[in-house]
């Protein structure tokens, strides 16, 4: 046994993700399963989410995978009673749901405003209503992990209500954190920027320059877009014992854009906080 896995305690726990079978969800999936957990997997796209039991089985990982919307607290319901069913015992969840669309408030209606809320926020307090008894009841502690983003820590126009439902997911952990910290529940969220994905190519609208390696170099200070694999290590350290007194925090794996908060590495000019003038 390595390091990892003696200081890590992974080995036979078991984890649910919610929105599991997507870019970000399934890495989260497979590290975790790498390192002995079980993972029950619960995705609205039925294809990803057979790719994903195809993955997993081809490596011999012992999974549930279920097909349905995480929004709907009958249908998280069934994953937790099937998670029950199956291993009787729950010690992480990882909430990986989330979407949304450009617009400007004014633009925008309640229609779209509950959309946002129940995608981006409502299902985080259904699925932590359900996993908080069953880690509770296992007596050894636990981890809760959501998945956020940059924009719930800065302005985002075009994208008020979702960072305004992200924002609020960040607030209500740090509280259940507080809340379940006696059980020994850690409470964390994992902030990434920008992550190339299908959802975010669709956002970008044909904007290439959201995908462009020098887009990336300037507005990132590490000089690179993100991958799905930095966002599945910040959630394999959080679910690990490494993180056991690690709570109501978040991780920001951004590259550094939460640190230069508006400060771009211009070609031949460097770092500035403004366009430079031979720009204009």
């Amino acid at each position: 046994m390595g390091w990892f896995d003696e200081r890590g305690g992974l080995d036979g726990t078991v984890a649910v993700i919610t929105g599991g079978a997507g870019a970000l969800g399934r890495g989260s999936a497979l590290d975790l399963a790498a390192n002995g957990v079980r993972v029950a997997v619960l995705d609205l796209d039925a294809d990803a989410g057979e790719d994903l039991r195809g993955a997993l089985a081809d490596q011999g990982y012992d999974a549930l995978i279920r097909h349905g919307d995480a929004r709907d607290p009958e249908v998280l319901a069934a994953l937790f009673d099937a998670v029950d069913a199956r291993w009787g015992r729950l010690d992480t969840l990882v909430n990986v749901v989330g979407g949304t669309f450009r617009a400007p408030f004014t633009e925008t209606g309640p229609k779209g405003w509950d959309a946002l809320l129940r995608t981006n926020f409502l299902h985080v307090l259904h699925a932590c209503h359900a996993a908080v008894p069953r880690i509770r009841a296992g007596g050894r502690g636990g981890s809760i992990v959501n998945i956020s983003t940059i924009e719930a820590h800065r302005a985002a126009p075009g994208f008020a209500v979702y960072a305004a439902a992200k924002a609020a997911v960040e607030q209500f952990a740090r509280t259940l954190a507080v809340e379940l910290a006696p059980d020994g529940i850690r409470v964390n969220n994992i902030a990434p920027d920008f992550v190339p994905t299908p959802t975010l190519a669709r956002l970008a609208g044909g904007d290439e320059g959201m995908g462009h390696p020098e887009g990336a170099r300037i507005a990132i200070p590490m000089g690179r877009a993100g991958r799905a694999s930095d966002v599945s290590g910040c959630v394999v350290f959080l679910a690990s014992a490494l993180s056991e007194f690690v709570t109501g925090t978040t991780l920001h794996p951004d590259g550094g854009t939460h640190a230069s908060a508006g400060w771009f590495n211009w070609p031949d000019s460097g770092w500035a906080n403004h366009v430079p003038a031979r720009y204009l």
